[in-house]
């Protein structure tokens, strides 16, 4: 039997995986039926039943969240955390790992993506708050309205991205905070690459501050 997972599996065994690590036990039926929008949890036992026969999960049918992660090991994959990002004033991005996190290895992330940490609340209204780890692929081209990585005044930000009139504008989604603007001085200003996702842990509330 192969081992290669569906998409809509690969959703649900990350969705327990992250429920666990959130609770400290695993959903129920009703729970992730509820998730994806099922109406009848026996479609949830199907894909249940094609997790166990893959080898991902080992279920106790008479226990309402009787569901094992048999290959937890290999589902959280270490990736390292190179730098700190300003959701605020620029801060820096530094040539070595200055941590690492483990990431769901049922999620796909580009081969050069990198990963920063946010520091700051400038974005918090796009729900990105201080001390999550934020995704970027240097390889896109970003376009206006993305939310950006980039290196200012050798500092780095966060920020998302218009360039307009001949002038780039990096706005905050935080009512507190003014945008960036940069207009004919671009030598101080690169773009790092586009943020295609944010990991949080599950332990820390969204707003609470990364230590």
């Amino acid at each position: 039997m192969s081992k290669e997972l569906t998409e809509i599996q690969k959703k649900i065994l990350e969705f327990i995986a992250e429920y666990r690590s959130e609770t400290g036990r695993p959903p129920s039926l009703a729970e992730i039926a509820e998730k994806f929008g099922y109406k009848n949890r026996s479609t949830v036992r199907e894909h249940l039943q094609a997790l166990e026969r893959k080898g991902y999960i080992k279920r106790e049918n008479r226990i309402s969240r009787g569901i094992d992660l048999t290959l937890e090991e290999k589902m959280f994959v270490s990736k390292p955390v190179i730098g700190e990002v300003a959701a605020g004033n620029p801060l820096s991005i530094y040539p070595d790992a200055i941590d690492t996190v483990d990431l769901p290895s049922v999620i796909r992330i580009p081969r050069e993506s990198f990963l920063l940490r946010v520091r700051g609340e400038s974005l918090k209204d796009a729900y990105i708050f201080s001390g999550d780890i934020v995704i970027v692929n240097p390889n896109i081209e970003p376009q206006n309205g993305q939310i950006i990585a980039a290196v200012l005044d050798e500092g780095a930000v966060v920020k998302r991205f218009y360039r307009k009139s001949g002038k780039i504008e990096l706005v905050s989604e935080n009512p507190d905070y003014k945008p960036i603007i940069i207009e004919n001085d671009y030598n101080r200003f690169t773009i790092v690459g586009v943020v295609i996702g944010v990991y949080r842990n599950m332990e820390r509330k969204p707003g609470q501050i990364y230590s």
